[in-house]
């Protein structure tokens, strides 16, 4: 995975939440905040 550096936009992606819905980062677009945590634990 590419290295994100700071005070960059986000990259594009979409993930599947624990419902199994998809959910893109640009479904958040204009809004103040957006928290993504990855745990990989479970990978």
């Amino acid at each position: 995975m590419a290295r994100v550096e700071i005070n960059t936009p986000a990259p594009a992606f979409t993930l599947n939440d624990f419902s199994g819905k998809s959910v893109s980062l640009s479904d958040y677009a204009g809004q103040k905040n957006v928290l993504v945590v990855f745990n990989r634990g479970f990978m």
